[in-house]
C-alpha cells in the first residue's frame, strides 16, 4: 500500500507564495518521476509541473518562472514552490509519484488533493 499525502494549500492573496508539500509513504522501493497537477472547478486536471529522478523538469507554460518543483528523495517528498501566485491558479493540487513498491513494476499513485485559494 502507497500513500500520497499533500499539504501546505490554503488561502492567499494575488502575488503572494505558498509551498506545497506531498509525502509519499508505505511500500516503497523506489520513486521515479513525481509531479503536481490541479484541477479547477468545471475544468479537466491539468499539469502543473513534472520532475524526473535524474532531475529533469516541465512545466505548464502558465507557470514558468513562478513555480518550482524540487523533491527530497531521503524524504519521499516532492514540493511545489508557488510565487507571484495569481486568481487563475485557484484550483485543487494533486500530487503524484510513479513508485515501484518491491522493485519491478512502476505504479502511479496520486494524493487526494489541497485546496489553493488565491484571491484578487
Amino acid at each position: 500500500q502507497v500513500q500520497l499525502v499533500e499539504s501546505g494549500g490554503g488561502l492567499v492573496q494575488a502575488g503572494g507564495s505558498l509551498r506545497l508539500s506531498c509525502v509519499v509513504s508505505g511500500s516503497i522501493f523506489s520513486i521515479n518521476g513525481m509531479g503536481w497537477y490541479r484541477q479547477a472547478p468545471g475544468k479537466q486536471r491539468e499539469l502543473v509541473a513534472t520532475l524526473t529522478s535524474g532531475g529533469s523538469t516541465n512545466y505548464a507554460d502558465s507557470v514558468k518562472g513562478r513555480f518550482t518543483i524540487s523533491r527530497d528523495n531521503a524524504e519521499n517528498t516532492v514540493y511545489l514552490q508557488m510565487n507571484s501566485l495569481r486568481p487563475e491558479d485557484t484550483a485543487v493540487y494533486y500530487c503524484n509519484a510513479d513508485v515501484s513498491p518491491y522493485g519491478s513494476r512502476y505504479f502511479r499513485y496520486w494524493g487526494q488533493g489541497t485546496q489553493v485559494t488565491v484571491s484578487s
